[in-house]
Order: C-alpha cells, then sequence, then structure tokens
C-alpha cells in the first residue's frame, strides 16, 4: 500500500492562479452586466453613418419643401389681394347703403316734423282768424292784446307765414274767390278784398287766401279805342277846329 497510485503523484500543467480571473476582466464584466443594451464599437459607428444619412435626406427634403413654398408662395399673395379687393368692395358697399339710409331717415324726419307742426297751425287758424276780426274792429286791447301777439309770435317761430293782400294778382293755386265783380280800374284780374288770409309753411300752403277779386270789364279796352278815332273823324267832317 505504499505505492502511489499512478497519475496522482504527478504536478498539473495548468497554473495554479487559472481558474480566477483578473482585476480588467472582472471590471470589463460588471461593465457589461451594468449596460447589456449598450452598442458595440461597430454598432457605434454603424448608427454615427445612418445618422448622417438621414440628416442628408431631411435637408433635401426641406430644400424640396422650401420650394415648393416659394412657388406657391404668388398664389397666395394674390388671393389675400383678392379677398382684400372684395372685402373693400362690401365695406364701400355697406358705407353708401348706410348714408342712404341716413339721408332717408332725416328727410323723412323732417317730412314727419313739418306734418305734425302743419297739424298744430291748422287748429290754430281759427284763433288767428278771431285775433285778425279783433284787431281790424278795435277790440285788441288789454291783456288780450298781449296774449293774441304772444300766440301770432310763436306761431311765426314755428314758421307759420300770413300772405293774400289787396291789390296782387289772383292766383289760383294760393287763393280761392269768393266774389266776382268787373271793374275798370284793372288790368288782369286781380284781388280787390281779403276775406280771409292765407296761411303757408315753408313750401307748403296749408290754407288758401279767400279773395274777392274784379276783372276788367268787357269791351273796355275796345270802347276806348273807338271813341278815340272817332274823334278826329268829326273834326275832319266840320272843317278842322274853330279858329279863335
Amino acid at each position: 500500500m505504499t505505492e502511489e497510485t499512478a497519475g496522482f503523484g504527478k504536478e498539473s500543467d495548468v497554473p495554479a492562479d487559472a481558474g480566477e480571473p483578473s482585476e480588467a476582466d472582472r471590471a470589463a464584466a460588471s461593465d457589461q452586466e451594468a449596460a447589456p443594451g449598450a452598442p458595440s464599437a461597430g454598432d457605434a459607428q454603424q448608427s454615427e453613418g445612418d445618422v448622417s444619412a438621414q440628416d442628408v435626406w431631411d435637408a433635401e427634403g426641406g430644400d424640396q419643401e422650401r420650394g415648393e413654398s416659394a412657388e406657391g408662395a404668388p398664389s397666395e399673395l394674390e388671393a389675400a389681394r383678392k379677398a382684400l379687393h372684395e372685402r373693400t368692395q362690401d365695406l364701400q358697399r355697406l358705407q353708401a347703403e348706410f348714408q342712404n339710409y341716413r339721408r332717408r331717415v332725416e328727410r323723412d324726419r323732417e317730412a314727419v316734423k313739418e306734418i305734425a307742426v302743419a297739424n298744430l297751425l291748422t287748429e290754430l287758424l281759427p284763433v288767428l282768424d278771431d285775433i285778425g276780426r279783433a284787431r281790424d274792429h278795435g277790440e285788441l286791447v288789454g291783456g288780450f292784446k298781449s296774449v293774441a301777439e304772444s300766440l301770432e309770435t310763436v306761431a311765426a317761430k314755428m314758421g307759420l307765414m300770413q300772405f293774400g293782400k289787396e291789390g296782387e294778382p289772383f292766383d289760383p293755386t294760393v287763393h280761392e274767390a269768393l266774389m266776382h265783380s268787373y271793374s275798370p280800374d284793372v288790368t288782369e284780374t286781380t284781388c280787390v278784398q281779403i276775406l280771409q288770409p292765407g296761411y303757408r309753411i315753408g313750401e307748403r300752403t296749408i290754407r288758401p287766401a279767400r279773395v274777392g277779386v274784379a276783372e276788367p270789364q268787357p269791351g273796355a279796352a275796345g270802347g276806348k279805342g273807338e271813341a278815340g278815332a272817332e274823334a278826329p273823324a268829326a273834326e275832319e267832317e266840320n272843317g278842322g277846329p274853330d279858329e279863335g
């Protein structure tokens, strides 16, 4: 039993520290474990190449888009100008319509005002007639005179004007003939008597003047002519005027 087993007595060729990793191997292993998804050096180079190609592609696409946008800019500008022109025309049309509307409203307002004033003054005309008759008969005295004059002043301020005088030619548009006669003193139809004065507001007549008119006598002008022609003929038949 003193013999040694064959093979057990020989020393192994593997070094004693072959089974233990070095410090560098342990550091590399720990780094790989800490970042299992980190790319290798070859992958990093390949990624850098891919990024550069993508950048070039994006740059080319951007240039193409800028070219297309530059080509479309004139058409967009023309469309904007057209829209601006249309909006300007719409604004001008609206402004003209508003001006017409404002003038129409002002005209209607003035017409309504004139109608209202005319209706009011028309109701006062009988009172003004009574004041006129009282003045003609000398009865407009005292406090009644002051009230009458104040009323006439207010009516005049509101635009009431009186018309109709004796001796003016007869105008059927503003005169109403209630009496008719013939007179040798007139050469045309004339107002010889004012029965009621007329009144107007501006150019609007609210009551015509009621008058008596006179016309020239029929044949008055012809009679004068015949008489003037007969006198020289009679003088010629008698041998001319008598000598003194």
